[in-house]
């Protein structure tokens, strides 16, 4: 699997593959509509199949980066099974006994990775969606996975036009579809200083651990477990968009353009004083730091076609240089691969938009971040703390805590306010389940209810441990200040500014 990208050297020899020149291919990829970061299969004899790779180019005018690259690797897994252990078929030639056995391998086999049912589902859907949109351009004549009718939908669900009358027989039912991993507070913390800190069982700072950014780690997983935000779009927050001022209190809120969130699901993130302190930092020292020493080393003036934004009191306004010339866009419509080449003019000069870097000064990958959870993890383990976390748990613990918070104080709060306060209260909180779904970009509450079923789950001592210690309500901010989820408008980004 690869990925399209114009920050490649161009090679000096085209060869007969393509008809372009040598020093043609970024206009040759800009003529033809192929954005960076469109993935693409090749053959084990490095050949490109027009026909399958067209599939990544139709489904990108909706997707975000992160969905086609899991279908690009769903499939690839595939092909590569029917290559290896099928005699060399091509997936225009997979039948259902190739899934089938694919199934086998993947779930029941001794020497196959015995994948959990939540990840085989969602790999055959993928490859079922490819195999669907390859019958209807004619590539190949039947989905070669068996069907089987559709449960009936539950009550209150919305069923789409389009969604099909059979869903794919192999589907696993080996794990409970309400079940979601989190944790309370506490034993976050625990996980974090551990894990990420490196600190020992007893909370203490240990001599051995040698981990220079702990401070960056810390503050990211803090952000992220206090804002419900998906990794990928955590990553991709830029400077002039993060809460950066000192308050009295209680939350900040910042705008998430739906270029970066997914399904375009752009809304209001609020974050906490303590972790927009815990950025504030970051930024100052950390991060600081890291961009001293790029700079030095003259990294940024590397960076191929960058994005500037050159006016410090216009942070909306970016400058993007093209063969026709300069033209301005706004920093809200950038995608995430392109924010990774965002500069932005200070005072000592260029340095990267975007809020979190690495030890280089250059924006940090997604595996990045994914190794770093992972290696707080077998910290954890080594410690004998056994507690792990990924980053859709921490979003789940960022949900249920939440909502367990407005839950509990949602009837006594109306009990002490008038009647002026208890309308706008209710306006904003009525339903806190809403709310929450606004807070996780949910499209349909339904996905939300999720959450709810875990905590009538719980028992009420364990609903006692979610009241926090140290975790701000979002009822510590004034109703004011908390406003509406309707976009910024520009006075309102200016008084950010």
């Amino acid at each position: 699997m690869h990925f399209v990208s114009r920050d490649l050297p161009e090679p000096t020899n085209m060869g007969s593959l393509l008809d372009i020149q040598p020093g043609d291919l970024v206009s040759w990829l800009h003529e033809t509509g192929l954005p960076d970061g469109l993935p693409f299969l090749l053959s084990p004899r490095f050949e490109y199949d027009v026909a399958l790779n067209s599939y990544f180019f139709q489904a990108n005018l909706t997707a975000p980066w992160n969905s086609n690259a899991n279908r690009a690797r769903a499939l690839a897994r595939f092909f590569t099974f029917l290559h290896v252990s099928r005699g060399g078929k091509s997936w225009r030639a997979a039948s259902e006994a190739d899934h089938l056995a694919f199934h086998q391998w993947r779930r029941r086999d001794e020497a196959g990775p015995h994948v959990k049912g939540g990840t085989w589902s969602h790999e055959v859907s993928l490859v079922n969606r490819f195999y669907e949109w390859a019958v209807r351009q004619g590539h190949v004549a039947v989905v070669p996975i068996p069907h089987r009718a559709r449960r009936p939908a539950p009550m209150g669900t919305v069923v789409r036009a389009f969604d099909s009358s059979t869903v794919p027989a192999t589907y696993a039912y080996d794990e409970n579809g309400q079940h979601i991993e989190w944790m309370p507070p506490a034993t976050y913390r625990l996980w974090r200083d551990v894990g990420i800190r490196g600190y020992g069982p007893d909370g203490l700072p240990s001599d051995r651990f040698r981990g220079r950014w702990a401070a960056r780690n810390a503050t990211f997983s803090d952000l992220m477990v206090r804002t419900g935000l998906r990794l990928a779009e955590q990553a991709s927050i830029t400077i002039p968009e993060i809460p950066t001022s000192i308050a009295l209190g209680g939350y900040q809120r910042f705008w998430l353009p739906g270029a970066t969130a997914k399904n375009f699901s752009a809304r209001w993130v609020y974050v906490p004083h303590s972790t927009v302190q815990e950025v504030i930092a970051y930024i100052e020292w950390d991060r600081a730091e890291a961009v001293e020493q790029a700079r030095a080393a003259g990294r940024y003036q590397r960076i191929r076609r960058p994005l500037v934004i050159a006016d410090p009191s216009r942070p909306d306004v970016v400058h993007q240089l093209t063969a026709g010339g300069a033209h301005r866009r706004r920093l809200q419509d950038l995608l995430p691969v392109e924010r990774r080449r965002l500069l932005r003019e200070t005072d000592d000069g260029l340095e990267p938009a975007m809020l979190w870097l690495n030890e280089n000064g250059l924006p940090m990958s997604l595996s990045g971040w994914q190794s770093v959870l992972t290696e707080a993890n077998d910290r954890c383990h080594k410690a004998g703390v056994l507690v792990a976390a990924h980053a859709h748990l921490l979003r789940h613990t960022f949900a249920v805590v939440t909502l367990e918070q407005l839950q509990r104080a949602h009837i006594a709060q109306l009990g002490e306010l008038n009647p002026e306060q208890r309308g706008h209260y209710t306006r904003i909180f009525g339903d806190p389940l809403d709310w929450v779904r606004r807070r996780l970009g949910h499209q349909s509450i339904l996905t939300t209810l999720t959450y709810l079923h875990a905590l009538q789950e719980l028992e009420m001592e364990t609903r006692m441990a979610l009241v926090p210690d140290t975790w701000e309500d979002p009822r510590d901010t004034p109703l004011v200040q908390l406003g509406d989820d309707a976009a910024p408008t520009g006075a309102e980004q200016e008084a950010a500014r």
